[in-house]
């Protein structure tokens, strides 16, 4: 059975004065899913993220068809669901870990329902450590820590949909293998997650779902577990392939994946 989808876009356009950024994107993200957009620095990734989030002006259309109406503005989006951990984490430094994350549950107080309290046992079992550090100051923390302590303060806010910006970004390889599990974790627990991930073989490795990207456009999508076995995503983002037998014809162009879509098709 297929997934609801939980957002979308289509022909998705941001500009930088006359200079465009994306070239009308057409994205979707269904309930239940981790989906990765990879690309290198420059590709549009955090701009991306930054429509969705409303913090952009663009035209095209984004839609969260399961959500009970349209969010418009960045404090709607937040109440409706959709909340953004930036790749600069943005934490109170001077403060207290346990009052970073309730900062986070703000935008939920007097929601029927909902507590607080709850929702920071929830997060302190996901993240034992900063349970641990309660009482430390944010900025007394290791950069894995601070990593957790913004994804436990986004799920304060008990988000429908998660977008990650470069989460594993200053981070030690085995810092990053955790962070990328605790990501996979919250998809476990009900979290649908926008992933964008300079370390492509990470996403790829838990994502259902890939898009890669380039100077604005996407050239590439489909199931994760295809898109990382493409030829094109081997050379450009996953490190060198073993040689493949000479083609008959030097200038033919590598044939599609059967499994994926490239722009145009």
């Amino acid at each position: 059975m297929t997934a609801n989808i939980l957002a979308e876009t289509e022909d998705l356009r941001v500009c930088y004065g006359r200079v465009e950024a994306l070239h009308g994107l057409s994205i979707r993200i269904r309930e239940g899913q981790i989906v990765t957009v990879v690309g290198a620095n420059g590709a549009g990734k955090t701009t991306l993220l930054s429509a969705l989030m409303g913090l952009l002006p663009h035209t095209g259309r984004i839609a969260f068809p399961r959500w009970p109406t349209a969010a418009l503005s960045v404090e709607e989006r937040i109440r409706a669901g959709l909340c953004l951990v930036p790749e600069s984490r943005d934490l109170f430094g001077t403060m207290p870990v346990e009052d970073n994350l309730r900062l986070g549950g703000f935008s939920r107080r007097g929601d029927r329902g909902y507590s607080a309290g709850q929702s920071l046992e929830e997060v302190f079992a996901l993240f034992p450590r900063l349970k641990e550090r309660r009482r430390q100051t944010a900025n007394t923390l290791s950069g894995g820590e601070r990593q957790m302590l913004a994804l436990g303060r986004a799920l304060m806010a008990k988000p429908k949909l998660l977008m990650l910006d470069e989460p594993s970004l200053g981070l030690a390889p085995l810092v990053t293998k955790e962070i990328i599990a605790a990501v996979a974790g919250l998809r476990d627990h009900g979290v649908s997650i926008l992933l964008i991930e300079q370390n492509a073989r990470a996403a790829l490795a838990v994502a259902d779902h890939a898009y890669v990207m380039e100077t604005g456009s996407i050239m590439l999508e489909g199931p994760a577990e295809a898109v990382a076995r493409d030829p094109r995503v081997v050379d450009s983002y996953l490190g060198a392939r073993k040689a493949d037998p000479e083609p008959s014809n030097e200038d033919a162009a590598p044939a599609p994946h059967p499994r994926l879509r490239t722009a145009g098709s």
